[in-house]
Parts: structure tokens; C-alpha cells; sequence
């Protein structure tokens, strides 16, 4: 079990710069993200689009902020549980909570605070019959963490964007065999990306499938082939694989929150703006999964929750303890 003082759900830029609010208080922090890596819809989505409304900076790119905020977190030794979900939250009598991913994982902290963005992103899968029979570990997986895990391996991805693209080429030299399946003639990608998976495909060194959809899958007990169909011509292919990667993007949903207990307002959790606290004791929600009067969904807007948000939490895991405001142009980061 992990242990922590604040366990945070979502690492974006919210979740991330409230590890730095919460080390000037000297609370820890452990964060919980589905995606494979910090940075939110930051990372994921457009890590190369430029953003103009963060103090300071009058442009910055989407992961340039999502580095720049892991630099200023590195100082208190911020812990990570990446690729896996919160399924269930529990209340260990008055000050303690366990959270449990679907993975199994379980962190015990103090303080939940829940900085989900637009919720917790989920994969869009295709309409493929029995594909969850192959999930959690028997093939067919909606995001690659460990890409040693493929090695020597033979795999399909599926998808037309940046990221089945980005994998294709990466993997491209890790896999056994390598077949990349998309439904149109067009990429959504890179051109440069794009470039290099059709030499990829020239050189024999990958598959190529173009207007095709993935029709069925099999195995016996564990993923064996993956059926396709070319949308032209009507032609069905089948192929041996031992991982099926589908790579469609995500869509946020607030998925197990809903079950938590927490007021909810159209897919937003109602706080209370003097620390954006829930309606339970204990537990906050910053940034974009919350609601409020004249909610702005703004980084900054996030940025100033997450400061009052550890004020609070301090208040409430320390009660009675007197503590006196510092400020870092004083005092620095390393003195606290």
C-alpha cells in the first residue's frame, strides 16, 4: 500500500502545481492518472499548442507548462501511479481514505483532492465483439506504457492520429511484426509522421492496412488473431498478434466519481469556494472537474484553487496547529 498525505486524482496542470502548494506545507503528495504520463489533456491531446493566458509567459506551449510544472514539484518528492483508475474510495474513520485503482493499487492518504480536468479519460474502443474478453492483460491494451513489453512481439495498431502514428514508428523496430490498420486513405497526423510510416511500409519493415476496420478477435484465453475488413473492396484479412493496441483517442467521463457520494452538478462536483471543499469532509476538487458560481474553466483559475485547496487541507489534517503564512521570495523553496 502506498501511504501519503494527499492523494491527488489527475495529473495535470492543476493536480501538478498542487504538489508545489502542498510541499511549501510540507504535505506529500502521491498522483493517480489513467493516462501514461503527467500532463492531462496538456500532454495528450496538444502538447505543441501554444497557450497565452499563464502568468508570465506570454506564449508557452502545452508541454513546455506540463515540464516547467514537474521542474517546480521535483523539489517535494512527488510519487506517480500512471495507467491505472480510481475505481472506489473508502473512509478509514475520521482522517483516512483508501483509494483502490483497477489495477488492484492502493493508496491510503489523508486527503483526497480530485483534480480530474473534464473527468477521467477513457479509451473511445471500437465496435469490435468480445473485445473486452482480451483486455487487462490478454492482449488488447488502449494505451502503451512499457514499450519493452512488446518486444520481439507481434502487434496491430489501430488508428489514423498522431499517437497510433508516433507508436508505429516507434515500435517499429521493438516488434516482431508490426501491422498498422486505419479506416481511411488519410492520416489525421504529422505530414513528417505520416512520411515516415509509409517509408516504413515501403521498406517492409511494417504492415500497411488503409480502408480497413477491425471486424472481430480471437484467442483462447489469451488474444491470438485480429480480423479486418477492407471497406473497398469488401476483402477480410486475418492476422496472427499477440497485442491489438486500438488507438482512437479519449473522451472524459467522470466514470467511479459518480458513485462517491460527492454532490454533482452536470458532470461537475459542487465545492465550496472559500477552499473548494466537496459536501465530504476531506475531500476537494480543483480545476475544471468542479463547479461553482461564475466558474471560470481557466489553468489559473486552478492554479489559485490549488493554493487555498492546501491552505484548507493543512487546517484539516493538522487541526488545532497554529501556521504562519511564508512566502518563497523570502524564504525559498528548499527552507520549508
Amino acid at each position: 500500500m502506498i501511504t501519503t498525505d494527499i492523494a491527488i486524482i489527475g495529473a495535470g496542470p492543476v493536480g501538478l502545481f498542487a504538489i508545489f502548494e502542498a510541499g511549501l506545507l510540507k504535505m506529500r503528495c502521491h498522483l493517480i492518472d489513467y493516462l501514461p504520463q503527467a500532463g492531462g489533456q496538456l500532454s495528450e491531446i496538444y502538447p505543441k499548442k501554444p497557450i497565452y493566458d499563464i502568468p508570465g509567459y506570454p506564449t508557452v506551449l502545452a508541454q513546455e507548462l506540463v515540464d516547467n510544472l514537474m521542474k517546480q514539484a521535483e523539489p517535494f518528492k512527488p510519487t506517480f501511479t500512471f495507467g491505472e483508475r480510481v475505481e472506489s474510495l473508502d473512509k478509514r474513520g475520521e482522517r483516512d481514505f483508501v483509494l483502490t485503482t483497477n489495477m488492484g493499487t492502493e493508496v491510503h492518504a489523508k486527503v483526497v483532492v480530485i483534480a480530474g480536468g473534464l473527468g477521467c479519460f477513457e479509451p473511445r474502443k471500437p465496435e469490435v465483439e468480445g473485445l473486452t474478453q482480451f483486455e487487462n492483460g490478454k492482449g488488447i491494451n488502449y494505451m502503451i506504457l512499457d514499450p519493452e513489453k512488446y518486444r520481439n512481439q507481434k502487434m496491430v495498431i489501430a488508428g489514423g492520429g498522431d499517437s497510433a502514428l508516433d507508436w508505429t514508428i516507434f515500435l517499429s523496430d521493438i516488434c516482431s511484426e508490426l501491422t498498422l490498420v486505419h479506416r481511411s486513405e488519410s492520416f489525421r497526423g504529422a505530414p513528417d509522421s505520416v512520411n515516415k510510416v509509409m517509408k516504413l511500409a515501403e521498406d517492409g519493415k511494417i504492415k500497411l492496412l488503409l480502408n480497413t476496420n477491425l471486424s472481430a478477435v480471437s484467442g483462447n484465453g489469451k488474444l491470438n488473431s485480429v480480423s479486418m475488413v477492407n471497406s473497398k473492396t469488401n476483402e477480410a484479412t486475418t492476422i496472427e498478434t499477440d497485442h491489438l493496441i486500438p488507438l482512437f483517442g479519449l473522451s472524459p467521463k467522470l466514470g467511479p466519481i459518480e458513485k462517491w457520494g460527492l454532490n454533482i452538478d452536470k458532470n461537475a462536483i459542487e465545492v465550496n469556494t472559500d477552499d473548494y471543499s466537496t459536501n465530504v469532509e476531506g475531500i476537494y476538487a480543483i480545476g475544471d472537474i468542479n463547479t461553482y458560481k461564475n466558474k471560470l474553466k481557466l489553468i489559473l483559475c486552478g492554479f489559485h484553487e490549488a493554493a487555498l485547496m492546501s491552505h484548507s487541507a493543512y487546517k484539516y489534517m493538522n487541526p488545532g496547529v497554529k501556521y504562519t503564512m511564508k512566502y518563497t521570495t523570502v524564504n525559498g523553496v528548499n527552507t520549508f
